[in-house]
């Protein structure tokens, strides 16, 4: 791929006459579409009956796009299988956890253990290859769709086999899974791997052992079929990047894996505009996304332009805000802002989904924002290879998700995505921007590292945070971490596990608090602030007592602990602290306080900057509906505007600036 902003969206010519595709690419090229998605849901217009192929429309529609400029991110359609496969191999449908059977009829209707699911993707794959893996209009290969976006788990007799399978190659022995699984709880010891079934219907809690492994096994059946298919299209032409598109913090899929086998990470992201925590979960999903693979480009592959129309209510994007959330995803790195879709359908589940041409065409004012936006990333150049780098790293792992909110905890209602909120929250307000890392990723490059909840830590992870403290990082830990091992089985003693070295206290027990119930916490120049939702009952250690429970059954019991550890320091957070409380830990760590108060997100804009070998690019972005005045570093030129600035800049209401200046000036 080269270096120009990708702009353009999911393109379905074989929904509309013949006519309308000449259409479609002349107001492309008004647009500034360089990129296309196509054959997303291509299956049953590409083989209408089982080994009777018609790819005729397809070599036409490539010769018109590449004719045009436009080139194209051509995506196996195995998302979505025809109807004649499921009536002719009713096999190859998922079944539920009750036994029942799901239908075609929509979409991702298969199940992905399933011989002949496999056998006739391959199969698909491999035509599509044959017929147009040469032409020179396809500059990316796209497998699939959203894999596991609305059957992640199917419980039927191939997954069980598989799953059988999988445990062997995983623990070559049953005795070996007995003692993985706990399985002398409740009688549940097994005495041959055939005996083992998914985690289906159950008169009550299902071993959390075994769900945890259903959910890796899971993971690695889909992760697998992408590899069959990504080899077919590699074996065609090994030049052209291959990716598949993510969903950001979507919880069956273990997407560090997943990225590490592809050359372009892309996501869909689909944030409320209407929310008031839209643009920090949108800011924080575009951190996730950069961090799954941090040396391959990314890129946004679904948005929408204005509504969804999934939501029970589906706000529109106001004039505005859909350039300036396409320029928080570019601030944070994306090679390129796509959309979901081209042309509104005039029919279907999704027609009533925005697009960037609207039902009513070029009349609709979403049209002359996406011909704006499409010509100001066009003369924008490619930022000259300029990077995103954070001094910050939060610590996050799919395992430790799975096993976190499985059920039969303390608080069954801890959410691990309001856990990343809560400490994510005042690092974007305050303009820091942070790499996602999983526990056992190096980290030298980092100044701190925020540990939200690490309920599941190995050994190995717990000794990689420790060893990051003790040569001088700091690093910021917060309750219900430490607290099992990678097959959901309790480190022993007081809770922390290998994580203990970082807590400076004795966590003996944990008391969540009743639903709606705060209690204050003393700091010790007398400062009160609030908690809620969990407070560890612990007794003093090693560290520093820097604030404690001061109302309620627990009061006196430590809430933060600083603790000094070879170079470093760390700082365990023991209750859900109010933001306010919060804040008054981060301002302990220079890495974690952000830069000067006229640019923070709670003033309405944010900011995130990135740097080349030659220059920086401040990016500005006003939130709000109201015009805002930030200072900023003198001697900046305004990309945008094409102008010079002073040590000020304005920003309309949803607008956006883009300070560049010689590398080494400082920021405002």
């Amino acid at each position: 791929m080269s270096e120009r902003t990708r702009y353009g969206g999911d393109y379905n010519p074989e929904q509309w006459p013949r006519h309308v595709w000449d259409e479609d690419v002349r107001l492309m090229g008004q647009a500034g579409v360089n990129l296309v998605t196509v054959g997303v849901f291509s299956w049953a217009h590409l083989e209408p009956s089982e080994r009777a192929y018609s790819f005729g429309w397809l070599h036409e529609l490539l010769d018109l796009l590449g004719g045009a400029g436009i080139g194209v991110d051509l995506s196996t359609p195995t998302a979505s299988p025809p109807p004649w496969l499921s009536t002719r191999y009713p096999d190859v449908l998922p079944v539920d956890a009750t036994g029942a059977r799901y239908s075609h009829g929509s979409r991702q209707h298969f199940c992905v253990c399933s011989p002949t699911y496999r056998a006739r993707a391959r199969r698909i794959v491999e035509q599509l290859v044959s017929e147009v893996a040469e032409h020179q209009a396809i500059e990316m290969w796209h497998v699939h769709n959203e894999y596991a976006c609305h059957v992640p788990y199917c419980y039927c007799d191939a997954h069980a086999q598989s799953f059988r399978a999988w445990l062997k190659r995983r623990y070559g022995s049953v005795e070996a899974l007995n003692g993985a699984w706990g399985t002398a709880f409740w009688s549940q010891r097994y005495g041959d791997f055939a005996e083992v079934m998914p985690p289906r219907m159950t008169p009550t809690f299902v071993n959390p052992s075994q769900d945890l492994d259903y959910k890796r096994f899971s993971n690695d059946a889909f992760l697998d079929e992408f590899l069959e298919e990504r080899e077919i299209l590699r074996a065609a032409r090994p030049e052209i990047p291959v990716t598949t598109n993510f969903m950001g913090f979507f919880k069956p899929l273990d997407y560090f894996a997943w990225a590490a086998e592809l050359d372009v990470v892309s996501t869909d992201n689909y944030s409320d505009p209407a929310s008031p925590d839209g643009m920090m979960l949108s800011a924080m999903h575009y951190d996730l996304v950069r961090s799954l693979n941090k040396h391959v480009p990314w890129m946004v592959m679904e948005q929408a332009t204005s509504r969804v129309n999934w939501r029970e209510h589906n706000s529109a994007k106001v004039p505005g805000q859909m350039r300036a959330m396409n320029y928080q995803a570019v601030a944070r790195g994306a090679s390129g802002t796509l959309f979901f879709q081209w042309r509104a359908s005039r029919a279907g589940a999704e027609k009533f989904h925005s697009a960037m041409l609207s039902h009513s065409g070029v009349g609709s004012p979403v049209w002359a924002e996406v011909v704006g936006l499409g010509a100001e990333l066009a003369g924008l150049g490619d930022f000259e290879g300029a990077v995103v780098q954070a001094r910050v790293a939060m610590l996050f792992s799919w395992p430790n998700w799975w096993a976190l909110e499985a059920p039969a905890k303390p608080a069954n209602d801890l959410s691990l995505a309001d856990q990343l909120s809560w400490v994510y929250r005042p690092l974007y307000r305050a303009g820091v921007t942070v790499d996602f890392c999983r526990p056992e990723e190096p980290l030298d490059r980092y100044e701190a590292v925020v540990v939200p909840s690490l309920y599941l830590v190995t050994e190995q992870q717990g000794a990689n945070v420790v060893s990051f403290v003790e040569r001088g990082g700091t690093a910021v830990l917060s309750f219900w971490s430490g607290i099992v091992d990678e097959f959901d089985a309790v480190h022993l003693g007081p809770y922390g596990g290998p994580l203990r070295p970082l807590m400076g206290c004795d966590v003996v027990e944990v008391a969540p608090l009743p639903r709606g119930e705060t209690v204050e916490v003393e700091w010790e120049d007398g400062t009160r602030t609030g908690a809620d939702f969990w407070a560890d009952v612990a007794t003093e250690g090693d560290g520093h007592v820097l604030a404690r429970v001061a109302t309620g059954p627990w009061r006196g019991r430590p809430a933060v602990v600083g603790t000094q550890l070879g170079a470093g320091r760390a700082y365990y957070v023991a209750a859900r602290l109010d933001p306010a409380g919060l804040q008054r830990v981060y301002d302990r760590v220079p890495a974690l306080s952000g830069p000067a108060a006229s640019a923070r997100a709670d003033y309405g804009v944010e900011r995130v900057v990135r740097v080349s070998s030659h220059h920086s690019y401040e990016f500005l972005i006003n939130h709000s509906a109201e015009g805002r005045e930030v200072e900023i570093a003198p001697d900046g030129f305004d990309l945008l505007a094409a102008s010079p600035l002073g040590d000020r800049v304005r920003l309309s209401p949803m607008g956006v600036a883009i300070v560049r200046r010689e590398t080494g000036r400082a920021h405002g």
